[in-house]
């Protein structure tokens, strides 16, 4: 008959309404039924028909009732967050950090083992295996424990998760990441941009939250950015997207290098400024303006909502806001909101965990991901 469904769409169909299931049951909530119909818009029956298949798959369990009331409790059921864990990975200049995180996100473990920029490949990987190995044995975990790994590095990594250049860390270009972090962990590894990264940590947990048009800026010892278009993160063609420090003329490549030539490291210069130290406030105002550069050209090119300036950096939003806020009036058509990120040197490694997540969650859409038996 004309207009009936197909198989594969009342497939998909199905996949949907899991997923939809099983956001509203996200976050330690536990909900009857009527509820969950009421929050996902689904009928009572088609409801039914989903937690019932979720109960059989592991994805849900059913929850203590509610204290209270007359009669028999309706039957409540919550998501089972305990049932798998992703892991994290912020590969960077001066640390590498690791987090175990339950199904809903919530963070269970960190480790971090300091590395420097001058590192090599080898010991930079073996630092990765250090991370990685403290951070799940500490909370008695081993590798076959976690379902997903999103890793974040500098430089551009293609879809296999291989770092394609990296100009940034020596050795770094043509490392496989994917593989070298599946030696610790078998399940699917992503690898990704750490700007990219940091921008789906925001729009995930910090303030760019209800923003679907977003620029982030990663600041710090290099500077990069990551876009965020229609609510979701924009990679490219050839996962180029948000290079725009390429281009010298935009000052991107240099513009940390006004913020060591006043007093050293950077972190003094900006303390310097907050002082009234004159030479401080003119290095800080040289770094913005490089910095506004790129940032007035991605802003004219997308009209974002939102600017969110992250990274090593970002702990010095008073010094550096309001100077970047004038700095594009003077450029952009339309200033949009400037923030400074609510995550700092966390965005990263967040944003991997969110990364390994969305994995977890796509397994769920095409019914390869029953928990059932799984830790």
């Amino acid at each position: 008959m004309a207009g009936e469904p197909s198989g594969g769409d009342l497939s998909r169909l199905r996949q949907l309404n899991s997923l939809a299931v099983i956001k509203a049951l996200q976050g330690g909530t536990s909900l009857t039924l009527t509820e969950v119909a009421k929050r996902t818009g689904l009928s009572r029956a088609s409801t039914e028909d989903v937690v019932r298949e979720l109960l059989q798959k592991g994805w849900l369990t059913e929850a203590e009732p509610t204290a209270g009331g007359v009669g028999r409790p309706a039957r409540r059921y919550r998501f089972r967050a305990e049932a798998g864990r992703v892991l994290g990975v912020d590969i960077g200049g001066h640390n590498v950090r690791a987090v175990v995180a339950d199904l809903d996100g919530a963070v269970q473990n960190t480790a971090r083992v300091p590395v420097t920029p001058e590192m090599g490949r080898a010991e930079r990987l073996e630092a990765v295996d250090r991370a990685v190995t403290e951070c799940l044995e500490t909370v008695g975990l081993t590798g076959g424990d976690v379902w997903a790994s999103g890793v974040g590095t500098t430089g551009l990594v293609d879809g296999a998760g291989r770092v394609v250049l990296s100009e940034a860390l020596p050795e770094w270009t043509g490392v496989d990441l994917a593989a070298h972090v599946r030696r610790l962990v078998p399940a699917p590894v992503l690898v990704e941009n750490d700007s990219r990264l940091a921008a789906l940590a925001e729009c995930w947990r910090g303030v760019a939250r209800y923003a679907k048009d977003m620029v982030f800026l990663l600041a710090g010892l290099r500077t990069g950015a990551g876009l965020v278009i229609d609510g979701k993160l924009h990679k490219g063609f050839a996962n180029a997207s948000g290079e725009i420090g390429a281009l010298p003329v935009l000052g991107w490549i240099r513009a940390q290098e006004h913020l060591s030539d006043a007093s050293g490291e950077a972190g003094d210069v900006f303390a310097a400024a907050r002082a009234g130290d004159r030479a401080a406030a003119a290095a800080v105002r040289r770094y913005v303006r490089d910095l506004a550069l790129g940032t007035s050209a991605l802003v004219l090119a997308l009209d974002p909502q939102m600017v969110v300036v992250g990274g090593g950096f970002s702990r010095s939003a008073d010094v550096l806001i309001e100077p970047l806020r004038r700095e594009l009036d003077r450029w952009c058509i339309r200033t949009p909101e400037v923030r400074m990120s609510a995550l700092g040197e966390e965005g990263v490694v967040l944003g991997a965990v969110r990364l390994a997540l969305d994995d977890v969650e796509d397994r769920v859409l095409d019914g390869r991901t029953p928990l059932v038996g799984h830790r």
